[in-house]
């Protein structure tokens, strides 16, 4: 079937939640994408942070192909080969103890909301401690807790009431963050880097006063890392900037090479909040996912890889800067490693629009902020051809940007 064809039966048959851009994807190879056209894109969206090695890798391949041929699922009541070997090496990186394997991001968050409600029940001192703190900006899933803990009114709106218990802190404020902290709190849960919400990025003082609150009021610190963690910003995870050591860690998006797997992370203490029966996932921690993820993670782990995200995301960045130098369009640059965003004066839908008809894939978020999440492989070469496509759409915006009242 051709676009035409596909868009049409979406329209007819799919439950309409995503405005897609208007591309048939059929193939990938690298840091491209291939429409049925036989038109080729360069992908600095990475299926949101998901296809950290690209497209076609020949080593995540060749797993597939073995693994297709041997076993692809069993049910959790079995043991196979991976899913131990996977835990032992993620909370070996992470710095903690034990993991609990899951589908999505959203329901890894669900899950260690639920394990930080078992464990403060078993803890429980002459109160209840039954209240999360999350921060304004922040986004966390879809799922009833995790929309809870997410800020934007405009995805929880629509569906309340939500689950209770979650109050919200104002971003980068300590001092509203101590504040805010009860003998009621049981934990806090905040992305290092905020995603959906901007390429925000917490200060390091925020976070230091974060793990001290936690330490003190004797609550958990819930570091979602689902997509800044995992080779993101040159390291394998977002937190360990700033020496924090988190109670638990949720990762997902690039774990299983484009398949879905998510992880819970957890210290000793808190993961035996969990007993047999408490918790649980038909799909999670499949001998497939499982074994994809320890080749991402061997990847990751080669000599040079992560100085090599580093690297070109500090090319990126410069580049970006650049562009804000010379249009007065963007009003600032921010992110890390191959994280970054670039904050326009004026809506950037467009913008995303022009790049694909010229290209490349980016993203807009927050409505006029553009977020780059290419894969982890890119070269400086890529950085450069995607710049080549941005510059003249950016300076087309820059009068529009003087109409509001900017020089350029």
């Amino acid at each position: 079937m051709n676009f035409d064809e596909i868009a049409q039966l979406e329209k007819q048959f799919l439950i309409p939640t995503y405005d897609r851009l208007p591309i048939l994807a059929v193939r990938g190879e690298g840091c491209y994408l291939y429409d049925d056209r036989g038109r080729k894109y360069l992908d600095f969206l990475g299926g949101l942070a998901v296809n950290s090695l690209g497209y076609a890798h020949p080593e995540v391949l060749a797993v597939l192909r073995d693994e297709a041929e041997t076993l692809l699922h069993v049910s959790n009541l079995l043991y196979h080969p991976y899913q131990a070997p996977l835990a032992k090496k993620l909370t070996s990186l992470a710095g903690l103890d034990r993991a609990f394997f899951a589908n999505s991001g959203t329901e890894a968050i669900e899950g260690a909301l639920k394990l930080v409600r078992a464990y403060a029940r078993q803890h429980q001192e002459p109160f209840l401690r039954d209240e999360i703190l999350a921060l304004e900006n922040s986004f966390h899933g879809r799922t009833f807790g995790a929309l809870s803990a997410t800020w934007p009114e405009k995805y929880r709106k629509p569906f309340g009431p939500l689950v209770p218990g979650v109050r919200f802190v104002r971003l980068n404020d300590a001092g509203h963050l101590r504040e805010s902290f009860t003998p009621r709190v049981a934990a806090l849960l905040l992305e290092v880097i905020q995603g959906e919400g901007g390429v925000v990025e917490l200060s390091e003082e925020f976070l230091k006063a974060a793990e001290e609150l936690c330490r003190t009021h004797h609550a958990l610190l819930i570091c979602d890392e689902i997509q800044c963690g995992l080779g993101r910003t040159g390291r394998f995870f977002a937190f360990t900037k700033f020496g924090l050591q988190p109670d638990i860690v949720v990762v997902a998006k690039p774990l299983a090479a484009g398949l879905p797997l998510a992880a819970i992370l957890a210290r000793e203490e808190v993961a035996q909040a969990f007993s047999p029966g408490m918790h649980g996932t038909t799909f999670g921690g499949g001998p497939l996912q499982c074994r994809l993820a320890l080749k991402v993670l061997e990847i990751l782990e080669r000599p040079g890889f992560l100085e090599h995200v580093r690297a070109v995301g500090a090319y990126f960045r410069a580049q970006l800067e650049e562009l804000r130098d010379e249009f007065a369009v963007i009003q600032e640059v921010r992110g890390d490693g191959l994280m970054l965003a670039a904050e326009l004066l004026v809506p950037g839908r467009g913008v995303v629009r022009q790049a694909l008809e010229a290209g490349a894939i980016l993203n807009c978020t927050q409505e006029k902020v553009l977020r780059f999440l290419p894969p982890l492989i890119v070269e400086r070469r890529h950085v450069d051809e995607f710049i080549k496509v941005l510059r003249p759409i950016l300076a087309a915006l820059t009068p529009a940007a003087a109409s509001k009242g900017v020089s350029a």
